[in-house]
C-alpha cells in the first residue's frame, strides 16, 4: 500500500456518485462539480477560442522587431532550454523563422556544464558569429545581467518566456510573458512552447489557422510535458495536437513514434507523458539535448530514424542512471536519524546532475515529503528538489538564502547551488521549515479517487470510450481514478524481468486483469487468495488483434469491505447486541 488515506470523491448536490445509474464517464464528471450541463459542455468543448496574441504586453514590440531582423537579413539566434518544453518550443520558433526566410540557428545549453538559461560566454561567442538578435524561448525573463552584456555587444535580445518574472524585468527589446504583473492576457498557464506559439501567430497575422495547424502539435506535447494546466487554451491546444500528430509534417516526430511503437495509434496525452516527452527530455537530462531538435527538425528519413534510435537509447540509460541514483539514495536514507527525515536532503559526487530531479521526484513519492539530491564537484553542490503535500519549495529555499550561492524555480521544483560545508546547516534548517508547515506532523500521502465501482459489470470497453472525452489529461484535469472494493487475486505474476507485477481479478461473475508498474511482489505484499481493495485507471489492452479493458493499479491494500459471508454475521452480532 502506497497511499494512506483514500479520499472517495463527493458530489456537491447529492454524495458519491453512483455508476450503476450514470454509467463511468457521467459519474466522474458529477465528482468533479460538472453535473450541470452547460458546465459539462463547457469544460468538454474541443476548440475553444484562442486568444489574440496582441494582447500580450510587449508583443508588438516583439512582432516589429523580428520582422526587422527577417527583413534585413539580420542573424536570429533562437535560444532554448533543454528540457521537452524548451526543446520543442526552440524548435517550434526555428521552423517559422527558417521559412521566413530569416537567417537563423538555435542553441540550446548543456545542463550540466551551462546550467539554465542565458549565460554571457554564449553572448559573447554568439556576438562573434554575427549575431545580432537573440530570441529567447522558455527562458530569459528573469536574465537581467546577460541581457545587459547582450545589449553591451551591440545585440538586441526579444524575450519570450512562461516563468514569473524577477522584481525587475529585463531591458530587452520586448519581454513578452504572461506572468508579467502588467498582463491583460486572460490566460496565464501557458507553457514556453505555448508562448513561442503566441509569436508565431503574431508574425504570421492572416495565416494563422494555416500556422497552427502546423504547429500545434509541437505545442501539446511541450505542453504536456511541462505539465501545465490542462484548461482554456491549453486544452484547445493539446486536443488539437492529438488529432494531428499522426499526420505531422515533422519527419522526426514520424520516426519517434515508429520508434516507440505509437506509429498509426491513437495518441494520448497519458502516452506523450509516458513515451515520448522522456525520450526528449532524456537527450537534456544526458547531456545531448540538440540531439532532440535535430530529430525534430531534420528532412532527411534516414537521419531522423538513426536520431530516433539514439535518443531511445540515451533514455534507456538514463533510466539505468536513475535507478542506480535512486537505490544510493534510498541506502542513504536508511542512516539518517529520525530528526532529519522530514524533508530528505541527500549528497554524492558520483551522481549525475541531469538525473538527479527525477530522482527526487521518486523519493518524494516514496516518502511521502520533500526532496533535495545534491550533485557535488570541487566542493560545490548542484541541487534539484521536487515538493510534497504542498509544500512551497521557493519559500523554503528563501528562509535559506544565507546557506544558498543562488536558487531559482517555483512552488513545486527549483534548483539551487550550495556550498557542501553548508549542507548539514541546510538540512537541518530544511527539516525545520518542512516541521512547521506540517505543525509537526509527517506529510501523509493520499489518494484522490473519483469513483468507487460497486458494480463491476460497468467496467467495459465502452465506457473506456467514453472516458476518452475527458481527454487530454494533465495539472487540473487529472486522469480518473477508479476504486473496486473487495476484490480477489486469483493470480499474481512477476513481469519486465520482476519489475512489474500482473494481475488476474475478479469480483463476482466478472474477471479482470490487471498490470501493477514499478512494484514487484516483495513490495506488493499481496498473495493469491487474498482479497483485496485496488485502485486504478482503466486503460485499453490489445492483444493479437483483440481489445480488452485492463487496470492499471495505482495502489493496492488487503480490503477493508465484508465480504457477504462476513456481512451476514456483521448483521447478526448487531441484532444480538440490540436484544433480537
Amino acid at each position: 500500500m502506497e497511499f494512506m488515506p483514500w479520499r472517495i470523491a463527493v458530489s456537491r448536490k447529492d454524495g458519491t456518485p453512483d455508476v450503476a445509474a450514470a454509467g463511468l464517464f457521467s459519474a466522474v464528471l458529477k465528482a468533479r462539480g460538472l453535473e450541470e450541463p452547460e458546465a459539462a459542455r463547457a469544460f468538454l468543448e474541443e476548440a475553444g477560442p484562442l486568444y489574440d496574441p496582441m494582447l500580450l504586453p510587449d508583443m508588438d514590440k516583439a512582432v516589429e522587431r523580428v520582422r526587422r531582423a527577417i527583413d534585413g537579413g539580420e542573424k536570429i539566434l533562437v535560444y532554448g532550454d533543454y528540457d521537452c518544453d524548451g526543446v520543442t518550443a526552440t524548435v517550434l520558433l526555428y521552423d517559422y523563422l527558417e521559412n521566413a526566410g530569416a537567417d537563423v540557428l538555435y542553441y540550446i545549453p548543456e545542463r550540466e556544464g551551462e546550467g539554465y538559461g542565458l549565460n554571457q560566454a554564449v553572448i559573447h561567442r554568439m556576438k562573434e558569429a554575427g549575431v545580432q538578435l537573440i530570441i529567447t524561448v522558455d527562458n530569459g525573463v528573469t536574465a537581467v545581467e546577460e541581457i545587459a552584456c547582450a545589449a553591451a555587444q551591440g545585440m538586441d535580445v526579444v524575450v519570450t518566456d512562461h516563468h514569473r518574472p524577477g522584481k525587475v524585468l529585463p531591458d530587452a527589446a520586448a519581454v513578452v510573458d504572461p506572468h508579467r504583473p502588467d498582463c491583460p492576457y486572460p490566460f496565464k498557464h501557458l507553457a514556453g512552447v505555448g508562448v513561442a506559439l503566441k509569436l508565431v501567430l503574431a508574425l504570421g497575422r492572416g495565416r494563422e489557422e494555416a500556422l497552427f495547424a502546423r504547429y500545434c502539435t509541437l505545442a501539446a506535447i511541450g505542453t504536456v510535458a511541462d505539465v501545465m494546466e490542462m484548461s482554456g487554451e491549453n486544452r484547445t491546444i493539446v486536443h488539437r495536437g492529438l488529432e494531428s500528430i499522426g499526420s505531422s509534417d515533422f519527419l522526426g516526430l514520424k520516426a519517434l513514434l515508429r520508434e516507440t511503437g505509437l506509429e498509426d495509434r491513437e495518441i494520448s496525452s497519458t502516452q506523450i507523458g509516458f513515451i515520448l516527452a522522456p525520450r526528449i527530455n532524456a537527450a537534456g537530462r544526458m547531456g545531448e539535448a540538440e540531439l532532440a531538435a535535430d530529430l525534430l527538425l531534420t528532412d532527411d528519413p534516414a537521419r531522423a530514424e538513426s536520431l530516433a534510435r539514439e535518443l531511445c537509447g540515451l533514455n534507456r540509460e538514463r533510466q539505468a542512471v536513475e535507478q542506480e541514483i535512486f537505490a544510493q539514495a534510498v541506502e542513504q536514507i536508511e542512516f539518517l536519524p529520525a530528526g532529519e527525515r522530514s524533508a530528505l536532503v541527500l549528497s554524492s559526487e558520483v551522481w549525475h546532475q541531469g538525473v538527479v530531479g527525477i530522482v527526487a521526484s521518486r523519493l518524494s513519492e516514496r516518502y511521502s515529503c520533500p526532496s533535495f539530491m545534491i550533485h557535488l564537484q570541487n566542493g560545490m553542490g548542484k541541487g534539484s528538489c521536487r515538493s510534497y503535500g504542498g509544500f512551497n519549495l521557493f519559500a523554503a529555499l528563501e528562509s535559506c538564502a544565507d546557506l544558498l550561492v543562488d536558487f531559482g524555480g517555483h512552488e513545486l521544483a527549483a534548483g539551487f547551488n550550495i556550498r557542501e560545508e553548508d549542507i548539514p546547516a541546510f538540512r537541518r534548517r530544511i527539516n525545520r521549515c518542512v516541521c512547521d508547515y506540517c505543525n509537526g506532523e509527517p506529510p501523509v500521502s493520499s489518494l484522490a479517487l473519483d469513483v468507487v465501482i460497486r458494480h463491476p459489470e460497468a467496467i467495459v470497453l465502452e465506457e473506456l470510450d467514453a472516458l476518452s472525452r475527458l481527454e487530454p489529461y494533465g495539472a487540473g484535469n487529472a486522469r480518473p481514478t477508479f476504486a473496486l472494493l473487495g476484490a480477489t487475486v486469483d493470480a499474481i505474476q512477476p513481469v519486465g524481468q520482476g519489475k512489474h507485477l500482473k494481475f488476474r481479478l475478479s469480483k463476482g461473475s466478472c474477471r479482470f486483469d490487471a498490470i501493477f508498474f514499478s512494484v514487484n511482489a516483495a513490495e506488493c505484499g499481496v498473495a493469491a487468495g487474498m482479497r483485496v481493495d485496488v485502485a486504478f485507471h482503466l486503460q485499453r489492452n490489445e492483444f493479437r488483434g483483440v481489445s480488452t479493458v485492463q487496470l492499471q493499479v495505482v495502489d493496492l491494500r488487503e480490503t477493508l469491505e465484508p465480504s457477504q459471508r462476513e456481512r451476514e454475521c456483521l448483521e447478526l452480532v448487531a441484532r444480538l447486541v440490540s436484544g433480537e
